[in-house]
């Protein structure tokens, strides 16, 4: 008799496990197929007119043009930076980077401490990937770092900043292979789909920066150029093939129509300050390849290039694909987005809750995206940057230390305040006719509010972030 209630219990045991697992299954199917997939696809210094569907007169780029023709190009994108790291600081965090002490791009140690920045970004700071992960996402990080430097070799490894998986160069421990970022993006979407998992990928592809590593089946396609232009062409070509890799196995899955694909650059075009010849170059990260002297990026119009504060050095290709529920082969020249915006945007696609305490600088542009808001931004925006005044000889556009947008207005500031240029930046987007004079009382008040918003920001860096070598150069830390 007891054997027998023994196997009735056991019968009822396997049941409700078995209950448990089909209800676990189908919850974690119903989350694969109702949360949109997100692929933030980051280009290092890629102009805006770096693009076939801007203009770009021998640049191919049918793949980013396929995003473009079925979604929707929005021009008033700006980054937080005209440089590196605290441009992509602004992306994982939705902070202006300046509240991290974040204003140039991380270098080695003895540069860093010069400038009054840390040595990395801080792990512990409220980071995206991180939200999504709670949220049931999985996240991968593939291509370019940069959140530290690979000459620090003590940094915290991107897996210490949310990540599942990641493959990266521009940070500690091995490099990854510059071209081998959409064969890991692919390996990686392939897992989150057989897992039925949805997921979240920064692929932050290497080009164009330098050095320019060339491929001679790119260099073929455009032999008819001269070779900077060549060079320049080539691997902008090779980015955009990978891209469409990309984007193929998405099609190949079945994952295309829950997929969000944004692609972007984190800055402008860098150009050298005078007439450069063509050499070769090595990084400690991505090997040899060609120098400054075949940067060929151009703006599309807009003033300044990389390391500006002018929109030639902020303003960036943003291009947003979602079949769906964002417009198909739209232009939307009016909506001033940044990128501080992208993480409230994504956790708010994600269903992904903010950490206690937590207040992004940046508000969510979910609606503005699927063309349903109001092109009007009511909250500021506000850039830091380390520029010296006068501008340097052979960089004209690189004075500026302040800069802010507020409405329809735009203000750049040296760092004393001494010289400002106050734009109409939306009748004005190329930033032609400085209106500082015709508009005293505008020009103080954008001032007051850049003086507010720096009074709220850090004297120095705080937290675990800084390399044991920085107790070489200053004990005390």
């Amino acid at each position: 008799m007891g054997h027998k209630n023994r196997k009735i219990k056991t019968m009822n045991f396997n049941k409700k496990a078995l209950l448990t697992m089909i209800f676990s299954m189908v919850i974690t199917i119903n989350v694969w197929a109702t949360k949109p997939n997100i692929i933030f696809i980051f280009a290092d210094d890629w102009g805006w007119g770096d693009l076939s569907c801007h203009g770009h007169p021998y640049v191919k780029t049918p793949h980013i043009d396929r995003l473009a023709k079925e979604g929707t190009d929005f021009t008033r994108f700006t980054v937080a930076s005209g440089v590196c790291s605290p441009s992509r600081t602004a992306v994982m965090t939705g902070h202006f980077p300046a509240r991290y002490n974040i204003n140039g791009h991380f270098a080695w140690v003895p540069s860093n401490a010069k400038r009054g920045m840390p040595d990395w970004l801080n792990p512990k700071a409220p980071l995206l990937p991180r939200m999504l992960q709670k949220a049931g996402y999985r996240t991968a990080h593939f291509g370019k770092w940069h959140l530290a430097n690979n000459m620090i070799t003590d940094s915290p490894l991107p897996s210490e900043y949310g990540y599942d998986a990641y493959g990266a160069f521009n940070c500690a421990g091995e490099q990854m292979p510059v071209h081998e970022d959409a064969k890991h993006t692919i390996a990686f979407i392939e897992k989150c789909n057989d897992e039925k998992k949805p997921f979240f990928i920064n692929l932050w592809i290497h080009e164009p920066h330098t050095p320019f590593h060339t491929v001679p089946k790119y260099r073929w396609r455009f032999r008819e150029l001269p070779e900077p232009d060549n060079i320049y062409a080539s691997v902008l070509s090779h980015a955009d093939d990978r891209i469409g890799e990309v984007l193929n196995s998405l099609d190949r899955l079945k994952l295309t129509k829950n997929t969000l694909v944004i692609f972007s650059s984190d800055n402008g075009p860098a150009r050298a300050a005078s007439p450069t010849e063509l050499t070769l170059m090595h990084d400690t990260a991505t090997g040899a390849g060609y120098g400054i002297g075949a940067a060929k990026g151009i703006t599309g119009g807009r003033k300044g290039y990389k390391a500006a504060l002018f929109e030639g050095g902020i303003g960036v290709p943003f291009i947003a694909r979602w079949p769906g529920k964002i417009g198909a082969g739209k232009v939307d020249n009016q909506s001033l987005i940044s990128a501080i915006d992208l993480l409230p945007t994504f956790c708010e696609l994600a269903g992904a809750k903010f950490p206690a305490g937590y207040r992004p600088d940046g508000v969510s542009q979910l609606e503005t995206l699927k063309g349903r808001k109001s092109p009007t931004r009511e909250k500021p925006l506000f850039w830091k940057a380390q520029s010296r005044w006068p501008a340097p000889k052979g960089r004209p556009h690189h004075w500026v230390s302040y800069a802010v947008a507020y409405k329809n207005w735009k203000l750049l500031s040296n760092n004393e305040f001494t010289h400002t240029e106050l734009y109409d930046i939306t009748a004005n987007p190329f930033e032609k006719n400085d209106l500082t004079s015709k508009s005293p009382e505008i020009t103080q008040q954008l001032i007051r509010q850049i003086k507010n918003w720096e009074a709220t920001l850090p004297t120095q860096p705080t937290g675990k972030v800084f390399s044991v070598e920085r107790g070489k150069l200053n004990p005390k830390k």
